[in-house]
């Protein structure tokens, strides 16, 4: 984001008229417009002006965002999840603008979420969001690639544990609901807001979820061509497998009546349903799921 473009920004979270933000500075409305739009420099001395009158520092309108990197879930990781027991979930460790802005987006939704009030739940000023932050749109970006970063090692993880094609497709369904009740707020935002995305990053995201569906499908084709499945309509039923799954996150409850593995474990079995697995025995995990103390769903 250039200089002008967070002077602008800044004006409009402070919820200033340019001719209000003129009028602090000493200058015409024409020149605050001429600022903002990069048809003028701006001077140092200007540049502190315009900073005290949007209440704001003056370097943080003149430095870069930081640049941080890509993590997952809700917040900034420092480290990724040790990615070899695709099955546990630990807590994990955020950063204080990415927990606000799940908080926010899954509360109001993306459009409805300011900068404004990510900074007031984070605890931050405005231009201090801004700071390490491009804009909402850049916050949202990093939610989607935490979300599918993760989604894909475990996946991976999952497919490369089955020994056989009907095997990988019950690991890879328990994977992905796994992952959309454990992560519920971070799922339920990728549900959701994919309309949201706009230009190259909308592309690339569309992309990468469509590599985790073919993950499924090419292992779902594979057991159709051995014989497993008597499914006519493997593509369809595909779809419906992850559609099922990436729905979890609009319903379930940690403090529900099932856990997430025993809800895994009945998808993967509902999934080897709907493809008529022939001569099937019950997906089962190879370990009972562990029980939690929780009160009925609403």
């Amino acid at each position: 984001m250039s200089v002008n473009e967070r002077v602008r920004a800044a004006r409009t979270e402070a919820g200033l008229s340019m001719r209000e933000v003129a009028r602090r500075v000493g200058v015409s409305a024409a020149t605050i417009s001429a600022i903002e739009n990069g048809r003028t420099g701006v001077s140092v001395d200007r540049l502190r002006a315009l900073a005290d009158a949007l209440g704001t520092d003056a370097t943080l309108l003149l430095d870069p965002p930081v640049q941080r990197a890509r993590v997952p879930q809700p917040g900034a990781l420092e480290t990724p999840p040790a990615q070899g027991d695709w099955r546990s979930f630990p807590e994990l460790t955020i950063d204080p603008v990415l927990a606000a802005a799940v908080a926010c987006f899954v509360e109001t939704g993306y459009h409805g979420a300011t900068m404004r009030g990510l900074a007031e739940r984070a605890g931050m000023s405005v231009p201090g969001v801004y700071h390490h932050y491009r804009d909402k749109q850049d916050l949202l970006v990093r939610l989607f690639d935490i979300t599918m970063d993760e989604l894909h090692w475990r996946v991976t993880a999952a497919r490369d544990e089955g020994e056989t094609s009907v095997e990988r497709i019950a690991s890879i369904v328990e994977a992905l609901a796994l992952y959309h009740t454990h992560r519920r707020e971070l799922a339920f935002i990728g549900a959701s807001e994919m309309r949201s995305l706009v230009g190259a990053d909308r592309i690339r995201i569309t992309e990468s979820r469509n590599a985790i569906q073919y993950v499924l499908d090419e292992q779902i084709d594979a057991a159709v061509a051995e014989g497993h499945l008597r499914t006519a309509h493997a593509r369809n039923a595909g779809r419906a497998i992850a559609t099922m799954c990436t729905s979890l996150c609009q319903w379930f409850r940690m403090d529900g009546p099932s856990s997430p593995e025993e809800i895994a474990t009945e998808y993967a079995n509902f999934a080897l349903d709907l493809l008529q697995q022939a001569a099937r025995e019950s997906f089962r995990r190879s370990e009972p799921p562990k029980r939690l103390t929780r009160r009925a769903v609403p």
